[in-house]
C-alpha cells in the first residue's frame, strides 16, 4: 500500500498551453525524429521507435522550441536541436534501463526486456550519434559545445549515482549533485541552446539555462517522491522500484538522517544489503511519513520550481512566458 501524496500546486497546472504554442514546430521535430531513426539495420528503428512512440510528453524538446520562440529566433536550427535533445534523452533511458535492470518503461515492457541489454545499449549509442550529427548540421559551435558538454555531464551523473548506490551515508548535497548531472543538465542545455542560436544577450542565455536547471531538479525530486507515494498505473513503472533497486534518493537521505539507530539499521539492511522482506516497502513509506521525508522533499522541489519561475522574470510578459510558468507548476503538481 502506497501513500498518495497531496500536491499543493494549482490543480489547473497544465502543459497544454505550451503544447499549443509549439505544435507547428513539434510536428517538424517529430518528422525529423522519424527520419533520423531510419536504418537498414531493422532492429535500430524497432528499438528506437518502441521508446520514442511510447507516449512520453517530449517535454525537453518542447522546452528547446519554447525558449527559441521566447528569444525571438527566426531560423529553423531549433528543430534539429530539439530532435537532438530528444535523442539524447531517449539514449539515456535505454542505457538507464540496462543499468537499473528495469522491466517497465512508461507502462510498457522496457526495450531490454524485448530485445536484450546489448541491443538497448547499442541503439542508445546510435541515437547519440544521430544527435551529434544534427547538432553539427545546425552550424552553431556554441550550441554543439553546450549539448556535448551536457552529454558528458549526464554520463558523469550516472556514474556518480552508481558510486552512491546503496550508500546510506550519502548526504543531501551529494545527492543534489548527482541529480544536477543526470537529470537537470539536459533540461538546462535544452533551454539554453534556443537563445544561443538566436544570438541573445548573455544574460538571457544564462536565465534560460537557470530555468532548465532548476526545473530539472524540481522534476527529479517530484519523481523521487512519486516512487514512494504515486500510483503504478500513472507512474509507468512499479511503485517502490527505487527502493527495490537500492537507490538512495532524497526521501531516503532525509529519513535515514532523522531516524534512530534501529531505523537506520532498517535502511542499511534493505538498501545496502538488499535484504528486503514482503512488508519492507510499507515500513519504508511509514518511516518517511514519520520523519516528513516526502513532504520535505516536495518542499525542496517547490523551492527549485520558484527559482525556475524567478529566472523567467527577465523576459517581458507573453503567452510563451505564461506557458512556461505553467510548465513549472505542472511538473510540481503532476501525479504521474
Amino acid at each position: 500500500m502506497a501513500v498518495i501524496v497531496p500536491f499543493e500546486s494549482p490543480s489547473t497546472a497544465s502543459i497544454d498551453e505550451l503544447v499549443a504554442l509549439v505544435a507547428p514546430d513539434m510536428e517538424r521535430v517529430n518528422a525529423t525524429i522519424l527520419s533520423r531513426t531510419g536504418s537498414e539495420v531493422t532492429m535500430i528503428p524497432e528499438v528506437a521507435n518502441h521508446l520514442i512512440s511510447s507516449g512520453g510528453k517530449r517535454l525537453r524538446p518542447m522546452l528547446t522550441l519554447a525558449m527559441a520562440q521566447l528569444a525571438g529566433y527566426a531560423g529553423d536550427g531549433h528543430i534539429k536541436l530539439a530532435a537532438a535533445v530528444e535523442f539524447m534523452h531517449t539514449a539515456t533511458l535505454l542505457h538507464d534501463d540496462v543499468v537499473d535492470e528495469s522491466e517497465l518503461r512508461r507502462g510498457k515492457l522496457s526495450a531490454r526486456m524485448l530485445w536484450g541489454n546489448e541491443a538497448s545499449v547499442l541503439v542508445g549509442d546510435f541515437l547519440l550519434g544521430q544527435a551529434f550529427r544534427m547538432m553539427v548540421e545546425v552550424g552553431s559551435l556554441r550550441a554543439l559545445d553546450i549539448l556535448s558538454a551536457a552529454a558528458a555531464t549526464i554520463a558523469e551523473g550516472e556514474v556518480a549515482q552508481l558510486a552512491a548506490a546503496k550508500n546510506t551515508a550519502t548526504t543531501e548535497d551529494e545527492y543534489l549533485a548527482v541529480i544536477r548531472g543526470k537529470t537537470a543538465e539536459l533540461f538546462a542545455a535544452a533551454c539554453e541552446v534556443g537563445p544561443v542560436i538566436a544570438s541573445c544577450p548573455k544574460a538571457e542565455q544564462t536565465a534560460c539555462r537557470s530555468v532548465g536547471m532548476n526545473l530539472g531538479i524540481a522534476f527529479q525530486l517530484v519523481d523521487d517522491v512519486l516512487d514512494y507515494g504515486g500510483k503504478a498505473a500513472k507512474l509507468g513503472k512499479n511503485v517502490g522500484d527505487d527502493f527495490r533497486e537500492g537507490k538512495i534518493t532524497l526521501p531516503v537521505v532525509l529519513a535515514f538522517r532523522r531516524g534512530n539507530d534501529a531505523e537506520r539499521a532498517f535502511w542499511v539492511r534493505t538498501l545496502e544489503r538488499g535484504e528486503i522482506a514482503a512488508d519492507d516497502l510499507d515500513q519504508a513509506i511509514g518511516l518517511m511519513a514519520k520523519h516528513r521525508a516526502l513532504e520535505d522533499t516536495l518542499n525542496r522541489a517547490h523551492h527549485y520550481g520558484a527559482m525556475a519561475v524567478d529566472a523567467l522574470a527577465l523576459f517581458p510578459p507573453s503567452p510563451m512566458k505564461t506557458a512556461l510558468e505553467q510548465v513549472v507548476a505542472f511538473c510540481l503538481a503532476r501525479s504521474h
